[in-house]
């Protein structure tokens, strides 16, 4: 039998059952974001749907720990896209770890073991959140700043950003099998259902939550339709919202729009690592 020669190829990739969460093709997302300052070019480019692309980035910007894209809306072609410096470093990272998995894959450990320590666990705690199997379309990093315990159930807050906070409500069970505390990082969850829109400024319900933004986009269905709103207090955050395409209509909501993204306490779900 003749001897058949070859090599390994090797590929670097975060992935689930839901597919890869960050590897090649997200990686070339952000390459083609930086090259061509516009989602809609980089997504023609690669190719893939604008919607994929929109949803990829606006999950990693949720998840990371600084900003990876920031965005202009409006103007020539729906307004300009930029990857941060921080975006930058994350893709030369992986180009470099990559780089190092494919030419020798027994000297990952040590190649990554070598890097800058802030770098390294800045990268290790994206790839950890990120690896996270959830349908809830929010998906927020966020630090406890305090919890009220009652007889029954807890008020968590929970700072989303400097000025931002939300507010979850779990039993007082959920407080001690998540080591909840002061300082801990968590992952908060609200599916997109959950979160209702209102136009009117500075109207307040009866609801713990309300992130004012921006509509940044509309994706219209035949019954409903998926409202990204960008949100004022870190427009590099956002909530994701599922409403009837009606009242996306009685609403008058269009990409550009002031709205406040609404949920309750109770539709926040929290997740720990650990």
């Amino acid at each position: 039998m003749a001897e058949v020669k070859g090599r390994f190829q090797a590929h670097l990739e975060v992935e689930t059952e839901a597919g890869a969460l960050l590897g090649e093709s997200r990686i070339r997302l952000l390459e083609a974001v930086d090259k061509f300052g516009s989602i809609s070019k980089a997504a023609q480019h690669l190719p893939m749907s604008y919607k994929s692309a929109w949803d990829a980035l606006d999950d990693l910007n949720n998840l990371a720990d600084l900003p990876v894209v920031t965005r202009n809306i409006g103007g020539t072609g729906g307004g300009g896209t930029q990857l941060t410096e921080y975006g930058r470093k994350l893709v030369a990272m992986f180009r470099a770890v990559e780089d190092e998995y494919k030419s020798a894959i027994n000297q990952l450990h040590q190649a990554t073991a070598e890097a800058a320590g802030s770098d390294k666990a800045t990268l290790q705690r994206l790839l950890r959140r990120i690896t996270l199997r959830t349908s809830a379309r929010n998906q927020f990093s966020c630090t406890v700043s305090r919890i009220e315990e009652g007889p029954v159930s807890a008020r968590v807050f929970l700072a989303l950003d400097e000025n931002c906070e939300l507010e979850a409500q779990v039993t007082r069970e959920s407080v001690g099998h998540l080591s909840l505390a002061s300082g801990r990082e968590v992952i908060a969850l609200v599916k997109a259902p959950a979160v209702f829109l209102l136009a009117e400024s500075g109207v307040r319900t009866s609801v713990s939550n309300h992130l004012t933004g921006v509509v940044s986009r509309i994706h219209v269905g035949a019954v409903n339709a998926e409202v990204v709103v960008d949100l004022a207090l870190s427009r590099t955050r956002h909530v994701t919202s599922v409403v009837t395409t009606q009242a996306v209509n009685d609403l008058g909501l269009a990409v550009g729009t002031s709205v406040t993204a609404a949920f309750q306490s109770t539709s926040v779900i929290l997740t720990t690592f650990g």
